[in-house]
């Protein structure tokens, strides 16, 4: 079962949409599943909030740890994400950015429909479920021309059951979610939501950390990701298990081609399985672009 309510905003808040869906959690799980909470085996019920307890912790640090780790090389990544979409390119677009809190896609597709087509009726509702991440794109926001407009809106919400009343069937042209997929406790629960709010004809977009299939490259990456990434998480964030945490989440990730098939028993037509195809990969792999459409 899924409950919305609707939360009264702080003043400072009331100007942009901050809407708030809060799922009843279930106190157990009787058939005992069990998920990976990085290199870790713990119940389903229980990745939700231990997920919840990193993002909590990184929330305002986020993006400068995302500096430092990747050398800004994940801003490069994001702007080749949206410059694949084109939003904009056929007309204004009706987008849901899931695991946006922080809003830097959101900002990306806003920006790319008005500079390069002159389009300010294109739409982006960011879906996190985490509310500090929210409030840090809020921020973000406010700094923007979109601050106080239609064009952007902020709802807390559960990728994996995104609340039927406020979330319709067949409402957007454009989902995407970049490097949160991999956080949900259920990634079949979550692509098939993507294809219930889509649009038929619409496209599914997932930038998400991957696997490298060059093995020099892979052996150099992970010394790098689990010498340097949580040293860096101690120095930056003063938080080395949050960033422990988000490497090893990367290596339990599915393999391109796993992904890819997780993305059509969803119902999505996909590329073939190879790169250039169901998905492009950045760098070798470090990080793919996935892509379908719902028929």
């Amino acid at each position: 079962m899924q409950a919305t309510r609707s939360i009264r905003l702080p003043r400072k808040l009331s100007a942009c949409r901050l809407i708030h869906n809060h799922s009843i959690l279930r106190s157990s799980d009787p058939s005992g599943r069990t998920t990976s909470f990085g290199f870790r085996t713990v119940p389903e019920e229980s990745k939700e909030s231990l997920v919840k307890g990193v993002f909590d912790s990184v929330a305002s640090k986020y993006d400068l740890m995302n500096d430092a780790s990747s050398l800004g090389v994940h801003r490069l990544w994001k702007d080749s994400f949206v410059d694949t979409l084109k939003p904009g390119r056929k007309g204004p677009l009706r987008c849901i950015d899931v695991a946006g809190g922080t809003g830097d896609i959101a900002l990306r597709i806003l920006d790319h429909a008005r500079e390069n087509y002159a389009d300010r009726e294109t739409t982006v509702e960011i879906v996190d479920i985490n509310a500090q991440m929210l409030k840090e794109g809020f921020t973000r926001f406010k700094k923007t021309m979109y601050h106080n407009t239609p064009q952007v809106s902020f709802h807390e919400a559960n990728a994996q059951e995104l609340p039927a009343s406020q979330f319709k069937n067949d409402s957007y042209d454009l989902y995407t979610i970049t490097f949160g997929i991999r956080n949900c406790t259920s990634i079949p629960a979550v692509l098939s939501e993507a294809y219930r709010v889509l649009k038929p004809g619409a496209t599914f977009a997932c930038l998400e950390f991957s696997k490298v299939n060059n093995p020099l490259l892979s052996t150099l990456y992970d010394q790098y990701s689990f010498t340097v990434i949580p040293l860096l998480g101690t120095i930056l964030a003063g938080d080395r298990d949050s960033y422990q945490y988000l490497v090893e989440s990367i290596r339990k990730f599915p393999s391109q081609p796993e992904f890819a098939q997780m993305i059509r028993d969803a119902g999505f037509s996909t590329g073939g399985d190879f790169d250039g195809g169901a998905w492009t990969d950045l760098w070798g792999g470090i990080a793919s672009i996935h892509t379908g459409v719902k028929i």
